[in-house]
């Protein structure tokens, strides 16, 4: 009989936005006449930009004959793709990186939960608090996080961001192996100025550290003093690894694209600490067994994001859910709700009134106002008493939202 991996069965039945579904559901049979306005997950509902379409529509065309039909791609990504995001994400700013060290994907999600698998299942792993749950739960999967218990893993160091802290995290006083960053930040909507970034790599540099800096909302942020890129560092080449998204800044979460960038200094350490490995030539190797490439068409799609037709609409889309984020502050603000995040990313995060738990939260709010926010403390410990919404929905519906909690708070 095949044994199962037990570690599987540490981790929760089920993922955090499959219980909130659950719970929603449950709500929408017994008023199944009330229309449920959803800020919980983060999904787009803006369209393709027209740029997008366009070169999709090119891309299929492609497909359908003989002489331009493509198969397999390179399980690293065309060629054509990576050298736009070369120009315009990195050497625009003034980075250098080479064009082999990029790494096409179908999206942020998948990378930073499989590329852990590069590396022993007993190093040690710090996560800032709250944090997006695919770090915790694909540590958990191979054994690293130890055991949780009243939502705390054992075998994970903590960096607590709150308000108390200005969700700021601290730099550990000891050794940590690996560590995961994710700014601007998923759920708190918080950014990381590039005096604190660089404590970061500085430690990292120091102590030997993996840096896994997830910067999937870079995009959304307008802080022009707020670094998109941790290879803005000096040094982060030889201690990070940096993930990016398409998904929400060009609306791409049905058509799975972005990219993992992995410098060839980059290394790990063998257990007797006689060799150091290159990750950027694993990580190859695991995805040539592992990954057969992104869509053809999902690429050309990303490389349109890139044109100046493509680069003004997706601004615009960005700017529309902007526009929502700073609606929702204001509307939670005047109603005297403590409101974090928002303006350099698409999520904030806010306290619970009278310290109430943020489930029960939740539940008040689905059935008092038909509104859907997330818990808080899905998000880990440090979660407790908030909870985060999005700015991805139609402003129409973030306004009818915001009156509907505004007539609920009131008790009306």
């Amino acid at each position: 009989m095949a044994l199962v991996n037990d570690h599987f069965l540490k981790i929760n039945d089920t993922y955090l936005f499959v219980d909130i579904a659950k719970k929603v559901n449950a709500f929408c049979v017994s008023h199944p006449k009330t229309r449920v306005i959803s800020l919980g997950i983060g999904d787009v509902t803006q369209p393709l930009c027209p740029a997008v379409i366009e070169a999709m529509h090119k891309a299929v065309d492609e497909m359908g004959t003989k002489e331009s039909f493509r198969g397999y791609g390179p399980e690293h990504g065309y060629d054509f793709l990576r050298e736009a995001i070369l120009r315009n994400d990195y050497l625009a700013r003034g980075i250098r990186l080479d064009i082999s060290e990029i790494f096409i994907n179908d999206g942020a999600k998948s990378d930073t939960g499989n590329f852990q698998e590069l590396l022993r299942w007993d190093n040690s792993v710090g996560v800032t608090d709250p944090i997006y749950p695919v770090y915790i739960d694909s540590n958990a999967m191979i054994g690293r996080a130890g055991i949780c218990e009243k939502g705390r893993w054992s075998n994970v160091t903590y960096f607590p961001c709150t308000a108390e802290n200005g969700f700021v995290p601290q730099i550990p006083d000891r050794r940590v192996d690996m560590i995961y960053l994710c700014y601007p930040n998923n759920p708190t909507g918080t950014v990381l100025p590039k005096e604190e970034l660089r404590q970061w790599v500085n430690y990292a540099l120091r102590n030997d550290t993996l840096i896994l800096y997830d910067a999937a909302y870079e995009a959304y942020i307008q802080d022009v003093t707020i670094p998109h890129s941790i290879y803005e560092i000096k040094g982060a080449r030889r201690c990070a690894v940096e993930f990016r998204s398409f998904s929400k800044t060009a609306g791409f979460t049905g058509v799975r694209c972005g990219y993992t960038v992995v410098p060839k200094e980059l290394t790990a350490s063998t257990i007797d600490g006689s060799r150091h490995i290159s990750l950027h030539q694993l990580w190859g190797r695991r995805q040539a067994t592992k990954f057969n490439g992104t869509a053809y068409v999902a690429q050309r799609a990303a490389e349109a994001i890139y044109t100046p037709e493509g680069k003004k609409q997706v601004r615009q889309t960005i700017d529309y859910y902007m526009g929502n984020a700073a609606f929702m502050r204001e509307a939670l603000g005047q109603l005297g709700f403590a409101v974090y995040g928002g303006r350099n990313a698409p999520y904030l995060w806010v306290k619970t009134p009278k310290g109430i738990p943020s489930w029960k939260f939740f539940e008040e709010m689905l059935y008092g106002a038909a509104v859907v926010c997330t818990p808080g403390v899905g998000f880990g410990p440090s979660g407790e008493g908030y909870f985060r919404i999005t700015a991805f929905s139609e402003r129409d519906d973030c306004r009818e939202a915001m009156q509907r909690i505004a007539s609920w708070m009131k008790g009306g």
